[in-house]
């Protein structure tokens, strides 16, 4: 397995410092992002206990980004993200979550197969190449990472099974979901 396949292994000190196993030395939050923009897994772990921090730390660099005005989580869907923590929709919205981003990844892939097929008329303005390849770097970080989610739980135990009822609204709105997916997907390609 080669070296950027695996996970890069960050260990997490009883002083909180955070230290990059492969080059030895100390990390901060931000290398750590740049780890992730870059295209590479990471994985942090407690030294001391051997707990997984990983959700915790992403978290944490999410919440830091979005303070700095660096807005991508608009506030509806975080104050429903927050309600699906004390509702039935909680089993429910990782799924969503996962099936929403490889939906986008899709579409991100399309659009940029579709891009580089057609001539766009754009390209003889200055600076056109260069803000081509700065939307395909952007686009490609963005979507770097992102993978999709079975159903367990964070411990890796199976989820508990779903009524019948659940499982069909789940359905009819994962429907509901692909379908309003579809029409931007379909509305971006038109652009």
């Amino acid at each position: 397995m080669a070296d950027d396949a695996k996970p890069l292994l960050i260990k997490r000190y009883a002083s909180r410092r955070l230290y990059n196993t492969e080059t030895s030395d100390y990390v901060t939050l931000e290398d750590i992002a740049a780890f992730i923009r870059a295209g590479r897994e990471v994985q942090i772990v407690d030294l001391k206990s051997g707990d997984d921090l990983t959700r915790q730390y992403l978290l944490q660099i999410i919440a830091e980004h979005e303070s700095r005005g660096e807005n991508v989580l608009p506030v509806d869907v975080l104050t429903d993200l927050v309600r699906s923590y004390t509702t039935s929709a909680q089993s429910v919205v990782p799924q969503f979550l996962a099936a929403s981003f490889e939906m986008l990844r899709e579409g991100q892939s399309q659009m940029m197969d579709n891009w580089s097929k057609f001539p766009n008329p754009m390209a003889s303005m200055p600076g056109f190449e260069a803000l081509h390849r700065q939307q395909e770097a952007f686009l490609r970080s963005m979507m770097a990472g992102w993978q999709s989610t079975g159903p367990e739980s964070d411990d890796g135990a199976e989820a508990a099974p779903a009524t019948a009822e659940s499982r069909a609204r789940d359905r009819e709105d994962l429907a509901s979901i692909k379908k309003q997916l579809a029409e931007l997907q379909s509305k971006l390609s038109k652009l």
